[in-house]
């Protein structure tokens, strides 16, 4: 009998984390049954993803509606999660990351007993409201899985600390690095097509500053301080030019508008599909960001990220060198930026540092436990 596995998730990071899963399962159709559920946070950004790795949803729960809280998703997710668990009745539930949402079906799959797997566990900032919600979300999706997928050993110690039973968590590198391969590979073959027209207009003869920011909790004056620092960059540095996807969410438009819009040299864009956005990725020569994903992504490119917040739950990229804490004011942001701009011997060796994440081969070995928990019986009712 094939292993029922219902994959959930409503955000781009997810999908791209979850696809190269979802590409294996598929290559396993007799011993795995794969089901695929949106959750509906990024309707268009996630669609993009998933036609790059030619994945066809099951479900959606399109929770979304304009201008609701965490708790109206939280309500929403675990009631239309409902229906689908009873008819579906999987053995595992797979969710990735720190999400609301994949906390709360992490939850509703615990209350029907099935079990949990969890892709990207163990990474942790310790204190709760940096990144908010997301450090919670991380932490109850632990006490919760059976299985917890962590992309280092560091991630293991830290779950260790926190008495979740060892014979559950393996290390298996981060999937990002399988999806970005991936699509890495599938860029370089059909260059010139359609995802390049999603790229602005840059110089050629300018160093490309990447910028993705839209966290929560900079939300506000700390916002406002990374785009301050944004056009001072450009403005001291004519050499400089800066690409821009700015997140759909009003409180980023908000600030981003209000100080970048119409200022030279600063492309302020829609967010880009996937393969758009690796395409930028390898041709920026830095990256500022407060995201989480691109911590991973870049140093697979030989990218020195800047990373726009006082704390970050991927302390393996500060310490391999290929990323720096910078923090969210202004001068602090300038003055490094301007360093690497500046220093060809800090640069080149931040763009050399190994990247810490994995060997995409993070899919194969999640696919591979799952089947051999089957094969020990350790998977109930299979």
């Amino acid at each position: 009998m094939p292993m029922k596995i219902l994959t959930v998730f409503g955000t781009r990071p997810e999908a791209v984390k979850l696809a190269p899963v979802i590409l294996e399962f598929k290559k396993n159709k007799k011993h795995i049954k794969s089901f695929v559920c949106l959750t509906g946070q990024h309707k268009e950004m996630v669609r993009q993803v998933l036609s790059t790795f030619e994945i066809t949803p099951d479900y959606d729960l399109n929770i979304m509606k304009k201008g609701q809280t965490i708790e109206e998703i939280i309500v929403a997710a675990i009631i239309k999660i409902q229906p689908i668990l009873d008819k579906i009745k999987p053995h595992i539930i797979l969710v990735q990351g720190d999400t609301t949402t994949a906390f709360i079906i992490s939850l509703a799959g615990f209350l029907k007993k099935i079990k949990i797997a969890h892709v990207e566990a163990g990474l942790r900032t310790y204190d709760k409201y940096r990144p908010f919600p997301e450090e919670i979300n991380r932490a109850l999706i632990s006490r919760i899985a059976d299985f917890h997928f962590v992309p280092t050993e560091q991630n293991k110690k830290n779950l260790i600390k926190e008495n979740i039973r060892k014979s559950s968590i393996f290390v298996t590198g981060n999937t990002v690095v399988d999806a970005l391969l991936f699509t890495s590979n599938k860029i370089d073959k059909n260059a010139g097509k359609k995802f390049f027209n999603e790229l602005p207009e840059i110089s050629n003869d300018k160093k490309i500053i990447l910028v993705t920011a839209h966290r929560r909790e900079s939300f506000g004056s700390d916002m406002d301080n990374i785009c301050a620092a944004l056009k001072k960059i450009v403005v001291l540095r004519p050499d400089a030019e800066i690409v821009y996807p700015v997140h759909m969410n009003p409180n980023v438009r908000i600030s981003v508008n209000k100080i970048l819009k119409c200022v030279e040299r600063i492309h302020l864009i829609e967010p880009l599909g996937y393969e758009a956005f690796v395409a930028l990725i390898k041709r920026a020569y830095l990256i500022l960001t407060d995201s989480g994903g691109i911590q991973e992504e870049a140093p697979s490119f030989n990218k020195p990220v800047l990373i726009m917040r006082d704390v970050t739950e991927r302390s393996e990229g500060i310490k391999a060198g290929c990323a720096r804490l910078v923090g969210v004011k202004t001068d602090d942001i300038v003055s490094n930026t301007l360093q690497l701009l500046d220093d060809k011997t800090v640069y080149i060796k931040m763009s050399r540092a190994k990247n810490p994440y994995g060997d995409g081969m993070s899919a194969k070995k999640i696919t591979n436990i799952l089947l051999e928990s089957k094969s020990k019986k350790g998977i109930d009712g299979i």
